[in-house]
């Protein structure tokens, strides 16, 4: 073929390829989360755990990055229909996988952090300053990101405009993190505005506190984001949640309650005020309890992975909750059968397995 026939017939087909591409819609799609089930799991790199569940039939692997941070990895995938897959992986059975989840306080969701000597994430995961997210996962994703955004710029310059992001376990827990950072760079006009991101957050523990899933779920409303859950699975429990009385809204009736009591008589009030701290004394305890151990002790372990790293201050609040618009995938008797509860097997409703066969449950 002659060279002057060669390139015309290439941009009519680029032409074409982008007139058969349709937009990414919102809702939930049974057929998509489970073709990114089956990308998340080669997301793990680990072929023995992967040979075992189905090929992705509609995507192709086209970067895997290199480990980052605390032992944490990312795919880039892609498809004919002009949509790239951003998959990240979930924990590993490295230390300091688990240690980016046991890394466990809160800090501001808006803020920086110093990661090495030449890198400082600056990120605004939301704008209330009363929300909050978990630090070890940010740590993960601000090394993740670094790596990330050269390739999406790369695939938008493409032609590609809308993006799937994808995480299973801490993998979820991190596409939480990552899709509010994506979203605010939106708003500075750092990417694009006419890029669309679906999440599909698989597995995932909690994430932060009630702020941060207000502004999350408020950014990703219609249908842009979503928490599928396996019922008997226990990861999507934690982290511990811890609820005091400064976890509440600014305008509450708790925030009355000692000029309330100090106002009745003896010796009501003194029995009034023994209960009160009695109820209160005990969760601030064990709130500051859980920043001393998983805040301030568990950062210097991370110091000896990432030596440049600079702990933050931290946020003194506990309170992770559930994120996201959750689809539950119901375990029934028949799943239990194949899925018996006790013994050694922790991670048994975890794994891709059980939640492919109760997403084909689905109607």
């Amino acid at each position: 073929m002659s060279g002057k026939l060669f390139f015309p017939i290439v941009f009519l087909s680029v032409i074409a390829m982008n007139c058969l591409a349709q937009p990414l819609s919102a809702g939930f799609d049974k057929a998509e989360y489970l073709e990114l089930l089956k990308i998340s799991a080669r997301s793990t790199a680990n072929k023995n755990y992967y040979d075992t569940l189905p090929e992705p039939q509609q995507y192709l692997m086209v970067y895997q990055s290199a480990v980052v941070g605390l032992d944490n990895m990312w795919d880039l995938w892609t498809n004919h229909r002009g949509r790239t897959v951003i998959s990240i992986r979930g924990t590993t059975q490295n230390g300091e996988s688990w240690l980016a989840n046991l890394y466990a306080a809160m800090v501001p969701a808006k803020g920086s952090i110093r990661i090495t000597n030449e890198y400082k994430f600056n990120y605004e995961l939301a704008k209330d300053p009363k929300a909050a997210v978990h630090v070890g996962w940010l740590i993960s994703t601000a090394f993740l990101v670094n790596d990330m955004l050269p390739k999406i710029d790369s695939s938008y310059r493409s032609g590609t405009k809308d993006f799937l992001v994808m995480g299973h376990s801490q993998g979820g827990a991190i596409a939480y993190l990552l899709t509010a950072h994506l979203y605010e760079l939106q708003r500075k006009k750092v990417l694009p505005a006419d890029m669309r991101f679906k999440t599909y957050c698989s597995a995932g523990p909690k994430p932060g506190n009630l702020y941060f899933a207000y502004e999350y779920e408020a950014m990703t409303m219609g249908g842009w984001a979503f928490n599928v859950v396996n019922s008997a699975d226990w990861v999507p429990e934690v982290p511990m949640s811890i609820q005091t009385l400064h976890d509440f809204n600014s305008t509450n009736p708790f925030i009355q309650a000692k000029s309330q009591i100090k106002k009745q008589k003896f010796p009501r009030n003194l029995a009034l005020k023994h209960v009160y701290n009695r109820l209160s004394k005990p969760v601030f305890r064990a709130q500051r309890n859980y920043r001393k151990y998983l805040g301030t002790m568990t950062s210097g372990i991370v110091q000896k992975y990432i030596p440049e790293f600079i702990p933050p201050a931290y946020y003194k609040s506990n309170h992770y909750v559930r994120t996201g618009t959750t689809i539950v995938l119901a375990a029934d008797e028949e799943y239990y059968r194949r899925y018996p509860e006790g013994g050694s097997r922790i991670f048994i409703h975890h794994a891709h397995t059980p939640y492919m066969y109760l997403t084909q449950k689905l109607p």
